[in-house]
């Protein structure tokens, strides 16, 4: 597999994924998203790989979306004259690479340094463990530049912090650092930097030695009882969707009738 926004490193069933834009903090863009989407969907039928590392090269694991280069902004845009369909599948391509992250059937771990922010962090709660290097700041700041945190991001965050902290990430916008985020459940290890990586090998190998229908079988238990914080539940997106559709023109031009 060659990415352009991607490097993939294999060490027998060992298969780390890296961020490579280190020149941008490997801030996301469109073709960022598309790509790891498609990626760990193709990792799901490499049946050698037991452990996939998700990483971000140089000094920074990923500083959010791209604000130069928006994923799919051109595209978003309502005078883009993007069909509603295409807009709408522009509007998913932040879901989809978690979704592919989340469903993959090898245990996941996402190792993390410099910055996690944003897209970056919700790249990070889709994996099955947190590693991080001491010092690592991590933020939310969505609401603040005017948008709400979207890629099924939210429900995954109240799974793992609660929902008062998910409150507080959220709507504050506050950095935070790593010592805090394994205080509060989102990170299960927090290390020196000289440390990060020989500890992220160690998990893996430790992971990777474990029987391997054993470990998929409580993955898909766990990932199952996981939905039930509302991963699952597609029913409070309702609301957000009948605004899009209300704000068509088919939908303006039907209602706009009278009876």
């Amino acid at each position: 597999m060659a990415y352009a926004t991607l490097e993939l490193e294999r060490e027998g069933p060992v298969v780390r994924v890296w961020l490579a834009r280190p020149e941008r903090l490997n801030a996301l863009d469109g073709t960022a998203l598309e790509e790891i989407a498609d990626c760990f969907d193709r990792l799901q039928t490499d049946f050698d790989a037991r452990v996939v590392v998700l990483g971000g090269r140089g000094r920074s694991f990923c500083a959010g979306a791209d604000r130069r280069d928006p994923p799919a902004a051109q595209v978003l845009a309502p005078e883009s004259g993007a069909s509603p369909r295409q807009r709408r599948h522009a509007s998913q391509l932040g879901r989809r690479a978690l979704a592919a992250i989340e469903r993959l059937e090898a245990v996941t771990i996402a190792r993390l340094q410099g910055h996690a922010i944003g897209g970056g962090l919700c790249l990070a709660v889709a994996c099955d463990f947190r590693v991080a290097a001491e010092g690592t700041q991590l933020r939310v700041p969505e609401v603040e530049l005017g948008i709400p945190l979207s890629w099924g991001a939210t429900p995954r965050l109240i799974r793992d912090v609660g929902l008062p902290r998910a409150r507080e990430i959220i709507l504050l916008c506050e950095a935070f650092d790593a010592g805090r985020a394994l205080d509060w459940g989102l990170l299960n290890r927090v290390v020196p930097e000289a440390e990060l990586d020989a500890c992220v090998e160690q998990l893996a190998a430790r992971l990777a030695a474990l029987p391997e229908m054993a470990v998929h079988m409580t993955l898909t238990q766990l990932r199952g009882y996981a939905a039930g914080a509302g991963l699952g539940d597609p029913s409070e997106a309702d609301g957000d969707q009948l605004l899009a559709a209300m704000g068509s023109a088919a939908a303006r031009a039907r209602f706009g009738e009278k009876p």
